[in-house]
C-alpha cells in the first residue's frame, strides 16, 4: 500500500489528467441519471401550466405523465446515438478533440435548460435532455478508453476504476444539489438542470493543456517524439523503459494490419471471447439490480418508520456509501486483481438479494425485518461499489488493444444505453407484477455472471496487452492457440469503426 501511494506522488501529471477526464467523462452520466428525480413534480406542473397558457385548458394527467416519461427516456436515446457515432469520430478526429466538442454540446444543453422556464417552453427541456444524452454518450465512451491509454501497468487498475468513482460522485452530487434546500425548489429547478454545464466548462478550459494518450501518438500517429514527451509529462521522470517497450511491441504488431470495422470485429475469431466477456460484464452492470435497490429504498425506509422529511437524506446515505465503496475499489483492485473483485462481488450481491427478497416478503409479520432490510440495502450498494462497479470497466478497457478498443466500446456502449432504456420501461411493470420477488431475476443474472467470470475470465492485473492477447488465444483457438507475437494479429483488420 505504501508503494501504491508513493507511485501516486510520482505520477502527479497522470493524476491531474485523470481528474480532468473524470469531471467531464463519467461524472455527467451519474449526475444526469440522479438529478432528474428531484424536480419531477415541478417539471410536470410546469408542463401543465405552459400548456394552459398556450391553449387555455389543462393537459390530461396521463398526457403529462407521458411527456414526463419522454423527458426522462430521451436522455437514453441521445446517449445511444452518441455512443453509436463515437467510435468512428474518435478514430478519425482523436479522443481529445472529440471530448472538447462534447463539452460544447453539453454547454448548449445547459443553456437550453436554464432558459426553459423563462421562455415558457418545456420543449427546451426535451431538447436539452436529448443533447445531454448525446454528450454523455460520447464522454462515457471516451473517458475509460482515454484513461486506460495514459496509464502504466502498475496503476492501470486504479485509474480505470476511477471511471466508476466519478460516476458515483456524479450520482451523489445530483442527489445533494437536488435537495429542496439547495437547487431542488420550484424557483431554482432550471438551474439544477443547467448545473451539468459546469463540469463541461471546467473540462473545456483544462483539457487542452494535457497531451493525447502516449499509445495513440506512437501507434496511430507514428510520432515517437510526441510519444516520449507525453510519457514525461504524465509519468514524470524515472525508468519507464519496460512500459515503453510494451507499447513499442504493440506498435510493431499493428503495423501489418488494416482497419477493423464493427461488424468485422464481431466476426473476428481472435476477438470472440473478448467480446463475450465485454458484453456480459456490461449487461450485468445494467441488470445487477442496483437500480432496483434505489427504487425500493424509498419504500423500505418508509416502512421502517423513518420520518417523511428524513427519507431523502437517508437515501443520500446510500449514494454516499456507493461513492465511498467505489473509491475503496480503486485502492484494492491492484492488490486483489479484477477477477476476484468481480466474481466475489457478484456472489456477495447474490446473497444479499436472496436475504432482501426474504425480508421484504416477511416484513409485515416481523417488525424488526424493516431495519434488517435497510442494512441489506447498504450492504448491497457497498458490495456493488467495491466489486463490479469499478472492476467491470477496467476489464473491458484492458482486454482490447489500442486499435480494437473504439469498435469494442461502441458495442458495449450501445448495450449500456439500450439496457438503461429497456430497464426504465420494463422495470415498473416487473415490480407491479412480482413485487419484492423481482430481485430473483437479478439474483439469477448475478449467479450466472459470477460462474462465467470465475470459469473464463483471465486475470489481467499487471499484464501488457500482448500477454493478455496470449491468454485469450487459449480461449479463442483452444489447441490451435498461437502465441501473440509481432505477426500474430489478423492480417485483414481495419482501425475504423464504421458499421
Amino acid at each position: 500500500m505504501a508503494t501504491f501511494f508513493s507511485d501516486l506522488v510520482q505520477f502527479q501529471g497522470l493524476l491531474q489528467m485523470v481528474l480532468v477526464l473524470g469531471i467531464g467523462g463519467s461524472f455527467p452520466y451519474g449526475f444526469h441519471i440522479s438529478v432528474i428525480n428531484a424536480p419531477s413534480v415541478h417539471i410536470r406542473n410546469f408542463i401543465n401550466e405552459t400548456w394552459m397558457e398556450r391553449h387555455g385548458s389543462p393537459l390530461h394527467p396521463e398526457t403529462i405523465m407521458l411527456l414526463w416519461s419522454f423527458i426522462v427516456s430521451v436522455f437514453g436515446i441521445g446517449g445511444f446515438l452518441g455512443s453509436l457515432c463515437c467510435g468512428y469520430l474518435t478514430t478519425r478526429y482523436r479522443k481529445k478533440k472529440c471530448q472538447i466538442a462534447t463539452n460544447l454540446i453539453m454547454l448548449v444543453a445547459a443553456l437550453l435548460m436554464a432558459l426553459s422556464k423563462t421562455a415558457k417552453s418545456f420543449e427546451l427541456i426535451l431538447a436539452g435532455r436529448f443533447l445531454y444524452g448525446i454528450g454523455t454518450g460520447f464522454s462515457l465512451n471516451i473517458h475509460p478508453q482515454y484513461v486506460g491509454e495514459i496509464s502504466p501497468k502498475k496503476l492501470r487498475g486504479f485509474t480505470n476504476s476511477t471511471v466508476s468513482v466519478f460516476l458515483t460522485l456524479g450520482k451523489l452530487t445530483g442527489q445533494v444539489i437536488g435537495l429542496r434546500e439547495i437547487l431542488g425548489s420550484e424557483a431554482l429547478w432550471p438551474w439544477l438542470l443547467a448545473f451539468g454545464g459546469l463540469s463541461a466548462l471546467l473540462q473545456l478550459v483544462t483539457l487542452p493543456f494535457f497531451p493525447e494518450s502516449p499509445s495513440y501518438l506512437l501507434i496511430q500517429k507514428g510520432n515517437e517524439e510526441a510519444f516520449r514527451k507525453a510519457i514525461r509529462k504524465l509519468w514524470g521522470e524515472g525508468d519507464h523503459q519496460a512500459e515503453i517497450d510494451d507499447i513499442m511491441k504493440e506498435k510493431v504488431a499493428m503495423t501489418s494490419t488494416k482497419t477493423l470495422r464493427v461488424l468485422e470485429l464481431i466476426k473476428e475469431p481472435s476477438m470472440r471471447w473478448q467480446l463475450y466477456i465485454g458484453m456480459i460484464l456490461m449487461t450485468t452492470l445494467q441488470l445487477c439490480g442496483v437500480n432496483a435497490i434505489y427504487f425500493y429504498c424509498f419504500e423500505v425506509f418508509h416502512t421502517a418508520k423513518f420520518e417523511e422529511h428524513l427519507i431523502p437524506y437517508v437515501s443520500l446515505g446510500v449514494g454516499l456509501c456507493e461513492c465511498l465503496s467505489s473509491i475503496l475499489c480503486s485502492t484494492l483492485i491492484e492488490r486483489f486483481g479484477r477477477k476476484v473483485l468481480l466474481w466475489r462481488g457478484y456472489t456477495l450481491m447474490c446473497s444479499v438479494l436472496a436475504l432482501l427478497t426474504t425480508t421484504l416478503s416477511l416484513q409485515h409479520r416481523f417488525f424488526w425485518l424493516h431495519y434488517f432490510s435497510v442494512v441489506l440495502i447498504f450492504l448491497f450498494v457497498i458490495f456493488y461499489g467495491i466489486g463490479p462497479s469499478g472492476a467491470s470497466i477496467t476489464v473491458i478497457v484492458e482486454i482490447f488493444s489500442q486499435s480494437f478498443r473504439p469498435s469494442a466500446f461502441l458495442i458495449v456502449g450501445c448495450i449500456n444505453w439500450t439496457g438503461l432504456f429497456v430497464l426504465g420501461m420494463v422495470f415498473p411493470l416487473i415490480v407491479d407484477n412480482l413485487g419484492p420477488f423481482c430481485f430473483l431475476i437479478f439474483l439469477g443474472i448475478l449467479a450466472s455472471s459470477a460462474t462465467f467470470v470465475y470459469l473464463y475470465l483471465p486475470e489481467t492485473k499487471g499484464k501488457s496487452i500482448m500477454e493478455i492477447m496470449a491468454e485469450f488465444n487459449n480461449l479463442n483457438f483452444g489447441k490451435k492457440e498461437i502465441s501473440v507475437t509481432e505477426n500474430n494479429f489478423p492480417k485483414d483488420q481495419l482501425f475504423c469503426t464504421k458499421l
